[in-house]
């Protein structure tokens, strides 16, 4: 693996999110990229936070994972984000921290980043599909290049089949349903493949 730096931007409330981040950094080093697992800052108040004990222990758990910053994105190659959806959206912390890219959009400094993500709900058709392909809409404007994991592995349909990126579903004991850590793995590998070949040449 030649010189791959890859971000690893989430947010996560009460750390589904997280979980899933922290799976596409193991399987992004176990390919050989140089990785950074970051999470946005959180802009809900604290009394919110407070009123969810699981909220409020995730926060306090997480509390020394760095805030992702937009030299981060600078220094990415490639970048995996993991959200949950929010009426079949993307939240308002990771659309908050896109929204001040506009400088770097600007500059060209996001011209050919390539992008992977994943999502998560509390139901099967919850609008996990739908916050994935939100969130691609402005990597669109960006110029960057979509790595989703399509069925390019059996391992897509072994982990819920959705191609746009892995999705998780959270039962209400909190517990990701469906056996996503093979999945998520192979798109941070496979994101780390496609970024090569985008700042290296794929010669083939």
């Amino acid at each position: 693996m030649a010189n791959i730096n890859l971000a690893v931007i989430y947010y996560s409330s009460t750390g589904t999110n997280h979980q899933l981040a922290s799976w596409a950094a193991e399987g992004a080093k176990a390919a050989g990229a140089e990785v950074k697992l970051l999470k946005v800052e959180e802009l809900a108040p604290e009394a919110a936070i407070n009123s969810n004990p699981a909220w409020k222990a995730h926060v306090e758990s997480t509390k020394d994972v760095p805030v992702a910053t937009l030299d981060d994105l600078v220094w990415a190659d490639g970048i995996i984000f993991s959200v949950p959806t929010r009426f079949g959206n993307v939240p308002s912390q990771m659309k908050q921290f896109l929204d001040t890219t506009g400088g770097l959009w600007a500059q060209g400094k996001l011209v050919n980043k390539v992008v992977s993500a994943m999502s998560s709900a509390s139901n099967l058709h919850g609008g996990q599909e739908a916050t994935i392909l939100s969130l691609y809409t402005t990597m669109y404007h960006w110029g960057a290049i979509i790595a989703a994991p399509g069925y390019t592995d059996p391992v897509t349909f072994a982990s819920g089949g959705n191609p746009y990126g892995m999705s998780a579903t959270v039962g209400q004991d909190g517990k990701i349903q469906e056996n996503l850590r093979d999945g998520v793995i192979y798109q941070a590998k496979r994101t780390v493949s496609v970024t090569e070949w985008v700042k290296n040449g794929k010669s083939q």
